[in-house]
């Protein structure tokens, strides 16, 4: 299980990157680092989703309740690679034409639903027996 605790340190990290990445593209005009953001409210939408993944690591993890490995991986890995898509599609503006690009997409979310709804299954199933 402590795999969330890395995929969420791995999640806060990219956070405050693309905070700083955002702060200079928007506060402090640097022409190179301008010009490498190409869309500015997709990498808004990544920094939120690392956010939101960060937390949902360290949510599972603090739930208390004992979860399976391979579903802590899911999270893990598919709440990292999630918000990369979009990190990935603020720099380059025809992301979502290439295939590589719609492959990785489709493997991050199956990973990343496969691990939620199993996680969510265990909790179900845990409180469940608890009432």
């Amino acid at each position: 299980m402590e795999v969330l605790l890395v995929g969420s340190v791995a999640c806060i990290t990219a956070l405050i990157t693309s905070a700083w990445l955002m702060t200079f593209a928007k506060w402090f005009p640097i022409k190179r680092v301008d010009a490498f953001v190409v869309d500015y409210k997709t990498l808004i939408r990544a920094h939120v989703d690392y956010a939101l993944m960060a937390l949902f690591g360290l949510g599972f993890y603090g739930a208390g309740v004992e979860l399976p490995v391979v579903a802590c991986w899911c999270i893990a890995i598919g709440g990292f690679t999630n918000p990369t898509i979009f990190t990935i599609a603020a720099f380059d503006t025809n992301f979502w034409d290439k295939t590589k690009w719609k492959v990785f997409s489709a493997v991050s979310f199956v990973i990343t639903s496969i691990g939620f709804m199993w996680i969510a299954y265990t909790l179900f199933k845990y409180a469940m027996g608890k009432l």
